[in-house]
């Protein structure tokens, strides 16, 4: 008599199958932001050059933006990836999709209310300022207990985290402090130092540990190599740009003095992008290009030293009378470029593998992968002087429609059980 197969999971989507894992649901509501912001800045950069939606604005649009593609959905995503691999990494019990639930929600929706709020009247978006940083701060905590309970003889790159998390909170809380001192330039200074203080410490800690792991995996003729020494050279890095946003909001960099720090620091920053690139290259680079998951991770990488190199070269050609200013090309070529571009790769692999599915980038994400670097080179272009207003925009609307597509693609999955009928 033949035996039954087991029925096949339900591929119904429910609200309830977000909580049968802590990725599920960070992942889910941090693609919800994703796709709302970046539908909303498109709307905003076409209003700019047609005036067609004549949009109102109690906070300036730059802020908002700056703010919510900072600490929006990223530290949504860092939530769904730090309770799936941070127990593990720890040797701690995992937490249930349910206890992050309330600091979880309390971002996502804080983070629409502060959109919608920079339109319509500033006391809002406050409010969604402040919900996002109580959830915030929620978070922090909840990874920070996971650390302190563990034992685990390697707990450095989780201690890193860690303490980057506290900066992103503090960052964020000054930022909050700033909206009520109607004071933008601090604003913006505590953006800045929550975009390299808290996401990229966070981005290259993981890095360090992990794209090496990967590599190897994937090549074995590449060996694991991450001596901490790389890992120390990156956080002083990201600590350089730290430095160099407060003091350029304290006004130091003036007169002789100023020139002094341009050049110093455009020469640290072309040490540090060249660094980064060797390192590109020795954890296996042009090795990783035949599979593509695996080059996604590694192009990511890559941009992060383009943006330092790129950061360098407008220090230095800011000490040429005349020379071409490149505006915030560097500061997008680490966002969209290296951000981005590790987060979709990140997120497409653990979404793959929670799900039941291979641990492949097939043609839809490898598509939506190349317009985002398109995406992001027009960015960059667009930042130049003098150049066409145009690429902004079309920038912006490639950027929200990969978004649009990748998350709506992947939200399906969180909803539904994994293909495999496994746990989780």
């Amino acid at each position: 008599m033949p035996v039954p197969k087991p029925a096949a999971p339900a591929q119904d989507w429910r609200w309830r199958h977000l909580l049968l894992a802590p990725h599920r649901l960070g992942f889910f509501l941090a693609m919800s932001v994703l796709v709302f912001s970046g539908v909303w800045w498109a709307l905003v950069q076409l209003d700019r050059v047609s005036a067609l939606l004549q949009l109102a604005h109690a906070v300036s649009p730059s802020l908002v933006h700056a703010t919510v593609m900072t600490f929006g959905f990223i530290p949504l995503f860092f939530s769904g990836f730090l309770f799936t691999a941070g127990p593990k990494w720890l040797g701690v019990r995992a937490l249930e999709a349910l206890q992050l639930r309330a600091p979880l929600v309390l971002q996502a929706a804080g983070w629409m209310v502060w959109v919608v709020g920079g339109h319509v009247h500033v006391v809002l978006a406050g409010a969604g300022l402040g919900s996002a940083l109580v959830g915030l701060g929620w978070m922090v905590v909840l990874f920070w207990r996971l650390i302190l309970a563990s034992t685990a003889e390697d707990r450095l790159h989780a201690r890193v985290i860690g303490v980057a998390g506290v900066v992103g909170w503090l960052s964020l809380a000054g930022a909050g402090l700033a909206l009520w001192l109607d004071a933008p330039a601090l604003g913006r200074a505590c953006v800045l130092t929550g975009l390299w203080g808290f996401v990229a410490v966070t981005y290259v800690t993981v890095a360090h540990r992990m794209i090496p792991f990967f590599t190897s995996s994937a090549v074995p003729m590449v060996a694991v190599w991450r001596p901490f020494w790389v890992l120390w050279a990156l956080l002083a890095a990201t600590v350089l740009e730290v430095l160099a946003v407060w003091v350029d909001f304290s006004g130091g960099a003036t007169g002789e003095a100023g020139r002094l720090w341009m050049g110093l620091r455009g020469l640290l920053e072309l040490a540090a992008g060249g660094v980064i690139l060797w390192l590109a290259v020795a954890w296996g680079l042009v090795q990783s290009l035949k599979i593509r998951l695996l080059a996604m991770l590694h192009i990511g990488f890559v941009w992060l030293g383009l943006a330092f190199v790129l950061e360098s070269a407008s220090q230095l050609l800011g000490l040429v009378p005349g020379a071409p200013v490149l505006g915030l090309g560097a500061l997008h070529a680490l966002s969209m470029g290296c951000l981005a571009s590790l987060m979709l790769a990140m997120v497409t692999r653990v979404s793959c593998g929670h799900s039941g599915r291979a641990l492949v980038a097939d043609h839809t994400v490898w598509v939506l992968f190349w317009a985002l670097q398109l995406a992001t080179v027009l960015r960059i272009a667009g930042a130049v002087a003098g150049a066409p207003g145009g690429l902004i925009t079309v920038a912006a609307l490639l950027w929200a429609l990969v978004m649009a597509v990748w998350g709506a693609r992947h939200g399906g999955w969180y909803g539904r059980r994994r293909l495999d009928g496994k746990p989780g």
